[in-house]
C-alpha cells in the first residue's frame, strides 16, 4: 500500500549550503571595507601629524635668527623626516629694491617625510617669509 508523501518543510542540503557561501562572500567583502577604512584613517592621522610638525617647523625656523637662503634637513622623531629649502622670492613684475637694508620675501619649501622605501609618504609644504636681507641680524 502507498501513503501519499507528506510535504516536508525545511531546507535542502544544497540551499544551506549556498546560503553559507553568501554569507562567506559577504563577511569577505566587509572585512575587506573594514581593513580599508582603517589603513585610511591611518593614513590621514599620519598625514595631520606631518602638517603638525611642518607647522611647528615652518613657525619656529628663524624666529629668533635671520633667515638665511640654503637647504637643511634633520628628524622630528623616529618617524618623521624634513627637508626644508630656504631660496630669496620676487613677486613676478617687481624690480628688486636697491637697498641692502631692504627687506627680502623668502620663499620655505619644507618636505616632511616617514615610513621607508617602497613604502615612504612625503608631505609638501611651502610658505612665504620675510626678512631682512642684510647678513647680520638687526640690532648687533
Amino acid at each position: 500500500m502507498n501513503t501519499p508523501r507528506r510535504h516536508v518543510r525545511g531546507f535542502s542540503l544544497l540551499e544551506v549550503i549556498a546560503a553559507i557561501m553568501l554569507l562567506a562572500i559577504t563577511f569577505a567583502a566587509l572585512m575587506e571595507v573594514a581593513g580599508g577604512s582603517i589603513r585610511l584613517s591611518q593614513n590621514a592621522a599620519e598625514h595631520s601629524q606631518a602638517a603638525l610638525w611642518a607647522r611647528t617647523l615652518l613657525d619656529t625656523r628663524f624666529a629668533l635668527d635671520p633667515i638665511q637662503p640654503g637647504v637643511s634637513s634633520g628628524h622630528f622623531d623616529d618617524h618623521y623626516r624634513w627637508h626644508l629649502q630656504v631660496m630669496p622670492w620676487q613677486a613676478p613684475g617687481v624690480t628688486p629694491a636697491a637697498n641692502a637694508n631692504a627687506m627680502q620675501m623668502y620663499r620655505l619649501d619644507l618636505d616632511v617625510s616617514w615610513g621607508s622605501a617602497p613604502f615612504e609618504h612625503t608631505a609638501h609644504f611651502s610658505t612665504l617669509r620675510i626678512g631682512s636681507t642684510a647678513t647680520t641680524a638687526p640690532g648687533l
